[in-house]
Parts: structure tokens; C-alpha cells; sequence
């Protein structure tokens, strides 16, 4: 479940700016007419400097490639091994349909800088049911159970980027949720509605478990965040805790950067602004990351 802070070696590249993910409406999505309050802003504070978005846990998160046919279009995602990452299923697969191609992730993107070097795929791996169309969905291909895939990287030079970045942990199964279902979810992700989609962006608000019928149980806050930012890790417990002194001590479910969902969805009506993720369960996340970690123990040592 845990994750690793990495030792913070940079090889930096540049990469080049991209369009967004398919089907996206790119019109932002504060409180909405939902009341769901939340705060979006820069993961770096200025545009100058050295960036936080190089630090820490947020150099375990970055912006996601790939192809469709000619096409590039761009998602997030998010390190959970040394080797692997995880984003959303439509960021790699049509809905019962196929395959994109030639996916890219650049750690800790901070403008046209990738202070960690791009990395290309290696795996990909999404489960049987979204592949061939059969996932439990409230909406078709959009509103799933099922919206998570996992990549695992290819080496260079015998390494994997969570060496230089670290990684987040994950949990499934409502891990960082109480007992009514609530839980602080701090999203990462790059959507091209802020900064033309070329700086980290985070988002902090309470997150609810939407109904069955509706929602097919997706974890549903409120954000302003929008196309791009689909793959990008929901977590709980973000951040480096403090050297606690004086008594105090942590409360239940309180291990640090715990990614327990991606970005699936958000509201096409600008005014709502929500998004949603299929939530991490022991019979998707684990699954995806036994057959990566199978296939290249390597990659998630």
C-alpha cells in the first residue's frame, strides 16, 4: 500500500504542448450550482523558481501522452511502484473498443520542463469488462465502475523513474473514508483549461460515494478541473506529516499520499463543477497491478 519519496535526481528534457483528451469539453467545469465546495489552484505558486511540483509527493504524479491514430492527446497519471503508473481506462482504450497507442509519462511536468525525462510504455493493462463494453456504467463509457488502467513503464538504462521521483501508495476497498462514506480527496492532474494544461494543478475538497443507480458508486467532490486532468490520482492524506509531539497522534486510516481512485469524469455544464472516479476495489486496482508486477517484478520492487 505504502509509498516511496525517491532520492530526487533529475535528468531534464522538454517536452512539446498537446491538445487535450478525447471528448473532453474544454469549458471549466469554486462552489457550483452542485455547493460543493473545494479549491483548485497551481501546484507551483509562481511561475518562477524552484517548483514544488519537483518535490515530493508531487513529482510521483505527471502528464500522460498517447496517440490516436495521428492524433496526440494528453491525460494524468500517477506512480504507484517504481516502474508503474496508473490512469484512467478511456485514456487508453475506447469504451468496448481499441486500443490508443505510444503512451508517454513525464513525471512533475512544470511548463515545457520534465525535470525527470519522458517515459515510454511498456504494459498496458485495463480490465476485461471496460475493454469489451460490459462494465457497469451509469452512463455508457463515461460514468463506470471500471474507468482504471495501469501502465507499466520501460526501463532506460536498467532504471525506472520512482528511483528519482518516489511513488505514492494506494488503497482500495473505501480506504481514508469514514463511516458515512466521506473522505478529503486532494486531486493532482493537468487540465488544459489552467495553464493550457502545462502545470500541475490541485484540488482540495470533501468527496461522497455517489448512489449505485446514479453514479455506479463513484467518489464524487467538487473541483474546476476538466479535460486532461482524466488518469490523475484522487488522494487521501496528501502531503509529509509532521514530527508529532505533546500527545498527538494520527487518526484511523492515516498513511501519507494514498491514491484511491483516478479521475474519470467531470460535468459538461460549467456551472456544476464536479468530477468523479471509479473507485480502487480489491478486484480492479489489485488485479491490474498483479499482472504488471507478474510479468516485470522489477518494475514494483
Amino acid at each position: 500500500m505504502g509509498g516511496a519519496r525517491g532520492d530526487g535526481g533529475q535528468t531534464p528534457t522538454f517536452v512539446p504542448l498537446q491538445r487535450a483528451e478525447p471528448g473532453d469539453d474544454f469549458t471549466p467545469d469554486e462552489y457550483g450550482t452542485s455547493n460543493h465546495v473545494f479549491t483548485t489552484s497551481r501546484v507551483d505558486l509562481t511561475g518562477t523558481g524552484t517548483a514544488v511540483s519537483a518535490r515530493y509527493p508531487y513529482r510521483a504524479a505527471g502528464k500522460l501522452y498517447f496517440n490516436i491514430g495521428s492524433g496526440t492527446f494528453v491525460c494524468s497519471a500517477s506512480l504507484i511502484k517504481r516502474g508503474v503508473i496508473v490512469t484512467a481506462a478511456h485514456c487508453v482504450t475506447a469504451f468496448g473498443g481499441a486500443f490508443y497507442s505510444n503512451w508517454r509519462f513525464v513525471p512533475a511536468l512544470a511548463g515545457t520542463s520534465a525535470p525527470y525525462g519522458t517515459w515510454t510504455w511498456a504494459q498496458v493493462v485495463v480490465l476485461t469488462s471496460y475493454k469489451n463494453g460490459t462494465d457497469s456504467c451509469a452512463v455508457r463509457g463515461i460514468i463506470c465502475r471500471n474507468d482504471i488502467a495501469v501502465i507499466r513503464l520501460a526501463p532506460q538504462s536498467g532504471a525506472f523513474p520512482g528511483t528519482r521521483t518516489g511513488w505514492l501508495g494506494y488503497g482500495w476497498n473505501g480506504y481514508g473514508f469514514n463511516t458515512v462514506n466521506l473522505a478529503l480527496i486532494n486531486q493532482l492532474g493537468y487540465p488544459v483549461s489552467h495553464d493550457s494544461g502545462n502545470r500541475m494543478q490541485r484540488t482540495d475538497s470533501e468527496g461522497f460515494v455517489g448512489s449505485a443507480a446514479s453514479f455506479s458508486g463513484n467518489t464524487i467532490w467538487g473541483s474546476r478541473q476538466t479535460g486532461g486532468s482524466s488518469g490523475g490520482p484522487e488522494v487521501v492524506n496528501l502531503g509529509v506529516l509532521a514530527a508529532l509531539s505533546g500527545g498527538i497522534s494520527v487518526g484511523a486510516e492515516a498513511a501519507f499520499n494514498i491514491v484511491v481512485g483516478v479521475t474519470s469524469w467531470g460535468y459538461t455544464n460549467q456551472a456544476v463543477k464536479q468530477q468523479g472516479a471509479s473507485p480502487f476495489t480489491s478486484t480492479n486496482i489489485v488485479p491490474l497491478v498483479n499482472a504488471v508486477c507478474t510479468a516485470l517484478p522489477a518494475a514494483c520492487s
